[in-house]
């Protein structure tokens, strides 16, 4: 392992990070590589929502393309934020709280199971990328069977995050949390610029 990640394992702890940003922004693919290299469970919020199956309610919910109500995230998500097998490793958390007020639980529930949030990482792009992801990802194929990847759905996901996950992300930029991506370069880019990143935080972090 290179001095810099054995730095910010150390730096991290137990602790967290969540990742935001649009659909097909390569959220769950960066935060698998960052789980891998901190040896550190991946929480999903979309995951874990679209595998409650036989809750109807939730599922209808979810093809449109619109957030969850908090409670039904709280009840669902919440709670897998304390579970013992993650007890004394970090988390990777993939958009675990997407309604403004959610961030608030998120973090009370964190702390509370000593996984304090570290860092948010938005990866940042614009509308237009998102769509051109869209398109070439519905050429391969390459998503699966999803209710929620058409045209009119991805436009309802994207009104939605600029609607009520940025007031979340502003939350996170007041308390001094929040690590901005460009999410339009490569993979190999986006993963190296979010370590340089954390690693310039880890440094503020410990200056203090």
């Amino acid at each position: 392992m290179n001095d810099s990640i054995s730095s910010l394992r150390t730096w991290l702890g137990s602790g967290s990070i969540n990742i935001f940003g649009l659909p097909f922004s390569g959220k769950d693919t960066q935060g698998s590589l960052l789980a891998d290299l901190f040896n550190a469970p991946m929480i999903s919020s979309g995951q874990i929502l679209r595998e409650q199956k036989d809750n109807q309610q939730l599922q209808e919910i979810l093809a449109t393309g619109a957030l969850v109500p908090t409670e039904l995230f709280e009840e669902i998500v919440i709670h897998n934020l304390s579970n013992s097998r993650y007890e004394g490793r970090p988390l990777i958390l993939s958009s675990v709280g997407r309604w403004f007020g959610e961030e608030q639980s998120v973090m009370r529930a964190t702390t509370a199971a000593n996984h304090p949030i570290r860092a948010v990482i938005v990866l940042d792009m614009p509308d237009e990328t998102v769509w051109q992801r869209f398109e070439a990802s519905q050429k391969l194929h390459d998503r699966g069977a999803r209710a929620d990847d058409s045209r009119d759905v991805l436009q309802n996901r994207i009104d939605e995050f600029r609607q009520k996950t940025m007031p979340v992300i502003d939350v996170y930029r007041d308390n001094d949390l929040l690590i901005t991506i460009d999410g339009t370069a490569s993979r190999e880019e986006v993963t190296a610029s979010i370590l340089k990143k954390l690693q310039e935080k880890a440094t503020r972090d410990r200056s203090q």
